[in-house]
């Protein structure tokens, strides 16, 4: 019995269905994460709330660490927002198609950063107006940086 040849177009569909079932999967494992450390900071967070003791230095280390840990939370919880939209968009079948133009989100940019919701091109007039619309962090917010992160213990 002769093989079936496989036409150039039924292997880029095989090989597509494949790149988003990998960046699905992607998705699911960062959201399992986010929800886990989300939980866990949460957690501490109400039982720093309960643990008020210690002298000034012990209760000013404990409230930058509250905020820290708030600000973090927040952060992976507006992440996890947008795997949450990607995760939906997969479902409906509008993954991969920008937003704004409604070209094709190239494969590599959708790998690397699997709930963008906007071409390159896009994304990058967007953040040459002022506003990151589909993007990370939302539109009018800062850049959390490393300089956010450095408690001055002097």
């Amino acid at each position: 019995m002769p093989k079936k040849k496989t036409t150039g177009t039924a292997k880029a569909s095989k090989k597509k269905s494949q790149s988003l079932e990998q960046i699905k999967q992607l998705l699911l494992k960062r959201r399992e994460a986010l929800r886990q450390a989300l939980h866990g900071q949460l957690g501490t967070l109400y039982q720093s709330e309960g643990n008020r003791g210690g002298d000034v230095v012990d209760a000013a280390l404990d409230s930058e660490q509250n905020e820290l840990s708030s600000q973090l939370a927040e952060v992976e919880g507006r992440e996890l927002a947008l795997i949450e939209r990607a995760l939906r968009r997969i479902e409906s079948g509008e993954y991969g198609i920008c937003e704004s133009c409604g070209q094709k989100i190239p494969v590599g940019r959708l790998k690397i950063l699997p709930y963008a919701t906007t071409c390159v091109k896009c994304q990058r007039e967007a953040e040459l107006s002022g506003g990151y619309e589909g993007g990370f962090p939302l539109a009018g917010e800062d850049f959390l940086t490393t300089n956010d992160l450095e408690l001055d213990l002097s």
